[in-house]
C-alpha cells in the first residue's frame, strides 16, 4: 500500500509516498481502509523534526475515517464493513493514517456520524477530543466566563461550541474577519486578535498557544488551559495552569459523534487533496487563515 512518510526532516519537499506492507491488526486492534484522513499542525511538526525520531521512517496522520477491513483477536463489537472514525495517537510512529490502510486499537474508534460524509468525519477525532478534554479541564461551573483564543480554528471553534453547551459564557478571540463565524458557533462576545475582553474572565482556553499573554485577562485565582504539553506559562496571581494532552478515547469520540448527529458540533473542511498530493496539502496547511481541516483522501 502507499503511505505518506518522512525519512528526513524539513519542509514539504521531504514528504515521500512509500510502498509499504499492508499492516495486520494484533489482538485488540482493527484495520481500517482509509477513505479520508485529517492533516493537522502536528503532522507538520513531525515532518519538521520537532518531536524527534531522527534516523527512523516516520508515518504521518492522526485522524481517520473509513471502513473496518479486518479485526484482530479479542475484538468485539466491530465487524468488517463498519464505518468508523478514530484517532491514531503518537508523534513518532512508523505508519499513521495518511495511508491506504491504518491499524488502530479498537478502543480508539467510534461509529462514524451518519450526518456527515467521510471527508467531514475525518476532521473530528483530534480536534474534537482536544477541545472536549480542554473544556473539561477548565473545571468551570455553568455561568462562568471563558476566553477561547484561536476561536476560528478547528480546535478553537469546537471549544467554543462545547464550552457554550456546558453553560459557559464564551468570549472568542480571533481574526478581525471572523466575528460572524465565531458568533455562529455560540460565542457571546468577540475580541479581534490583539485586543482584550472588556473585563476579567474566569478562565482561558488557549487554542492559539499565546502562552503568557493569555493570562492577562484571567482574574486572580482563575484557570488557564493550554493545548500543547510543556508549553504552558508559569502560574501567577493564583491562576491554576493546566496542560491538555490528547489521548485516543473511543467512548468520548462516540459522544462527540452524537453531538454531530444532533447538529450541536460543526465539522468544517477547508480543502481536500488526494494522498498523492500530500506535499501540496502541507503547503496549504502553512497558508495563513485556513478555516477548517485539510483532508487527504486515500
Amino acid at each position: 500500500m502507499l503511505a505518506a512518510v518522512v525519512n528526513g526532516f524539513g519542509g514539504p519537499e521531504r514528504l515521500e509516498l512509500a510502498e509499504v506492507p499492508v499492516p495486520r491488526p494484533a489482538a485488540g486492534q482493527v484495520r481500517i481502509r482509509v477513505v479520508a484522513a485529517g492533516l493537522n499542525p502536528v503532522d507538520a511538526g513531525v515532518r519538521a523534526g520537532i518531536f524527534g525520531g531522527a534516523g527512523q521512517r516516520l508515518g504521518l496522520g492522526w485522524d481517520v475515517a473509513g471502513q473496518i477491513d479486518e479485526t484482530g483477536p479479542e475484538v468485539t463489537g466491530w465487524s468488517r464493513g463498519d464505518r468508523v472514525v478514530g484517532l491514531h495517537h503518537g508523534t513518532v510512529k512508523p505508519l499513521g493514517t495518511h495511508a491506504e490502510y491504518a491499524v488502530l486499537d479498537a478502543t480508539a474508534v467510534a461509529a462514524a456520524p451518519t450526518a456527515a460524509d467521510d471527508l467531514a468525519a475525518a476532521s473530528l477525532p483530534l480536534a474534537g477530543l482536544t477541545a472536549a478534554r480542554a473544556v473539561e479541564q477548565l473545571g468551570l461551573a455553568p455561568g462562568a466566563s471563558v476566553l477561547v483564543t484561536g476561536a476560528a480554528g478547528v480546535v478553537g471553534g469546537m471549544a467554543v461550541q462545547l464550552a457554550t453547551r456546558a453553560g459557559l459564557v464564551v468570549t472568542a478571540l480571533a481574526g478581525p474577519g471572523d466575528e460572524e463565524l465565531v458568533r455562529s458557533l455560540g460565542a457571546a462576545a468577540f475580541v479581534p486578535r490583539g485586543g482584550a475582553p472588556a473585563g476579567p474572565v474566569d478562565g482561558v482556553l488557549d487554542a492559539a498557544v499565546l502562552g503568557g499573554a493569555a493570562l492577562a485577562p484571567v482574574r486572580d485565582g482563575g484557570v488557564y488551559v493550554g493545548l500543547i504539553p510543556h508549553h504552558a506559562p508559569a502560574a501567577e496571581r493564583g491562576i491554576r495552569v493546566e496542560e491538555q494532552e490528547v489521548a485516543a478515547d473511543g467512548e468520548l469520540l462516540a459522544h462527540l459523534v452524537s453531538l454531530v448527529e444532533e447538529g450541536a458540533l460543526t465539522l468544517r473542511v477547508a480543502d481536500v487533496f488526494p494522498l498523492a498530493e500530500v506535499a501540496k496539502a502541507h503547503d496549504r496547511l502553512a497558508t495563513p487563515g485556513v478555516r477548517g481541516r485539510i483532508i487527504l483522501t486515500a
